[in-house]
């Protein structure tokens, strides 16, 4: 499905104008929606570290099939790929859409529009792709939605790159959270990501989510040469939740889809993909700690696409990549 800017839905006459809240604009005028919090005044059309403004901006919204086999089950998930990202890594599989070039804008009522559209499609859920930056505007569509008879559920795809407060925003929204954690060594991501703070934010909110009461699935992806900081990420995740008793609502994946997309004069080990044999050793890890219930990536997709097929006790999905806009 593209993205058009305008109203055509068929629920259309079921939606209230849509305005931003005084809330919304308090958050967008001195924006801390993320952990750079960088003050910037969205709502006066600055523009954050993200790269967003105050209007939305999407570059794919489509049934997507090759998420995790809840996520995507048999009817597909409605991806909507927001434009723009907070923490711009230098590996980033998606840079078009994180720099914010592919895509086009949408009002408010444009994105409740869309969850309707693709509840219609028979999406199993509304899956938010990188929607740190613009969560009260996301906030707000799905209140129009909601009142226009979207009943499927909201899924929060999101880098772990997050603050607890943004997240609280968000309950009785998020029914499931599906979030990477990509970093437990600062000097990692400061030098992957600029982000030093990742680690202790993305501890911060994944406990967040947890207390939310959502389903969590915390996506781990093996960077070349980062086996053992990996094997401390799916450590720390299995047994601190373990501890508390909430891996019924808490389940690891872990990903190999790693793809080199381009030349790392100042990271040349980023020129490679992941070594087989270390990702059947973090596996093997995972098993040896406890790790009995959990998600992980068939060998070898990485050539074959950037989203490539997830393996359960349930079955498998197969590989594709959400495109831009057209």
């Amino acid at each position: 499905m593209g993205v058009r800017d305008n109203t055509s839905c068929m629920e259309e006459a079921a939606l209230s104008t849509a305005s931003f809240s005084d809330a919304t604009i308090s958050l967008l005028e001195h924006c801390s929606l993320c952990p750079r919090a960088c003050g910037a005044n969205r709502v006066s059309g600055a523009r954050g570290v993200c790269g967003a403004a105050d209007e939305l901006r999407i570059a794919r919204a489509a049934l997507h099939f090759w998420e995790e086999p809840p996520i995507s089950g048999n009817a597909g998930s409605g991806a909507v790929f927001f434009s723009n990202c907070p923490l711009h890594c230098v590996y980033c599989q998606n840079e078009p859409i994180a720099n914010g070039s592919c895509g086009v804008d949408v009002s408010v009522r444009r994105l409740a529009c869309i969850f309707l559209e693709l509840q219609d499609q028979g999406a199993l859920n509304v899956n938010l792709v990188t929607p740190t930056h613009y969560a009260p505007q996301i906030i707000e569509a799905a209140k129009l939605a909601r009142e226009a008879g979207l009943t499927i559920p909201f899924v929060y795809n999101t880098s772990g790159y997050e603050t607890p407060e943004t997240i609280a925003l968000l309950k009785g929204l998020v029914d499931t959270y599906l979030v990477d954690f990509r970093y437990i060594d600062a000097q990692t991501a400061r030098s992957y990501s600029k982000a030093p703070t990742y680690p202790e934010f993305a501890m911060a909110s994944l406990d967040a989510m947890v207390k939310q009461g959502a389903h969590v699935i915390v996506r781990v992806l093996l960077l070349p040469t980062h086996l053992e900081e990996t094997k401390r990420i799916v450590r720390y995740v299995h047994e601190t939740y373990a501890v508390q008793e909430t891996l019924g609502q808490l389940k690891l994946s872990l990903m190999s889809q790693y793809t080199p997309m381009g030349t790392f004069p100042l990271h040349p080990e980023l020129e490679q993909r992941v070594d087989p044999e270390a990702f059947e050793e973090l596996l093997d890890y995972a098993d040896d700690i406890g790790c009995d219930d959990y998600f992980w990536q068939e060998g070898g997709a990485a050539e074959e696409s950037f989203i490539p097929d997830f393996v359960s006790h349930e079955g498998v999905v197969g590989p594709e990549l959400a495109s831009c806009a057209e």
